[in-house]
């Protein structure tokens, strides 16, 4: 068994991957809730639903958010009457987000959650980090800002001063999740504000250090792959660099895993994470995201 830390984008790309060569039951997938909150009247998990939208083969590959194939009448219709909504949520995923709304009346987050994993299909057990409801604040040039206020109403342009986020209780099964695994898989998602704060939930670290732990790099060359990584990075005093993440995850992981680009820094990075494995990380196409899994996965395959 396998257990997966993951964001919305670059993860989500090696689940498709990994899904391909394990039996999926046997993959557990443990996400960021960070970025949760209520839009619209709805409750919006974007990386939980990006992750339960991959696995059930419905994402929209296009944006890595919400339903493929997915019309807007709802949020067109509410431009149209005066409320423009900050995200742009198709109707098929609203109906989503307002059955989990509704859920979380009576259930936990996870909870929510695990009925909406089964309710599509997907065999692998999906585990939100927390069901408390965690805060960030991006402190820019601009001022304090939440996350899709920086990010979606700003686009991300303002100068990042710093990115604080409140540590949480790591929802029921995490922890023993981690420590039953085989093999702990951080994706190659943002190390700020998407594995961050997963691995900053109480007792997840002292996990880690317990178990085997294998990281793709989510940065290529100088700059992340998607996102504003780079930005939180740099306010949080990191180097934007493969360097700079294998100093991030150093204390607890036993593989790394670059990029071609990066090969020139192996030697450097060896000195903090023991064994590291150079290969193609840009996962265009589903033989990429095969090729990067098998590479991620070793002798579990």
């Amino acid at each position: 068994m396998i257990s997966v830390l993951s964001g919305g984008t670059g993860t989500p790309k090696l689940l498709q991957g990994m899904v391909k060569l394990m039996n999926p039951e046997d993959i557990t997938v443990i996400v960021n809730t960070l970025e949760n909150d209520y839009f619209s009247g709805v409750y919006v998990a974007p990386d939980v639903d990006t992750v339960l939208y991959t696995l059930a083969g419905i994402i929209n590959e296009d944006t890595w958010y919400g339903v493929k194939g997915d019309s807007f009448i709802t949020h067109d219709r509410l431009k149209e009457i005066g409320c423009p909504e900050t995200l742009r949520i198709g109707d098929r995923d609203r109906a989503m987000k307002t059955q989990k709304t509704l859920l979380m009346k009576e259930h936990s987050l996870s909870e929510a959650v695990d009925i909406q994993r089964k309710e599509l299909g997907i065999k692998s057990p999906v585990i939100p980090m927390s069901n408390q409801q965690s805060q960030i604040t991006i402190t820019t040039d601009q001022g304090a800002m939440g996350f899709h206020q920086f990010l979606v109403e700003n686009q991300g342009t303002p100068r990042v001063l710093d990115v604080s986020c409140q540590k949480v209780d790591p929802a029921p099964g995490l922890i023993e999740s981690i420590e039953d695994s085989d093999m702990v898989v951080i994706g190659p998602s943002n190390p700020i504000t998407s594995i961050g704060p997963i691995i900053s939930a109480k007792r997840v670290k002292k996990a880690l250090k317990k178990t085997y732990v294998v990281g793709v790099s989510p940065i290529v060359g100088d700059k992340p792959v998607s996102g504003p990584a780079a930005k939180f990075m740099q306010a949080k005093g990191h180097e934007v660099s493969v360097r700079g993440v294998a100093s991030m995850y150093h204390d607890f992981m036993d593989r790394i895993i670059i990029d071609q680009v990066d090969a020139n820094h192996q030697e450097e990075i060896e000195k903090l994470i023991l064994d590291v494995m150079i290969t193609e990380t840009i996962m265009t196409n589903m033989e990429d995201k095969i090729n990067l899994a098998r590479c991620t996965l070793g002798e579990n395959v």
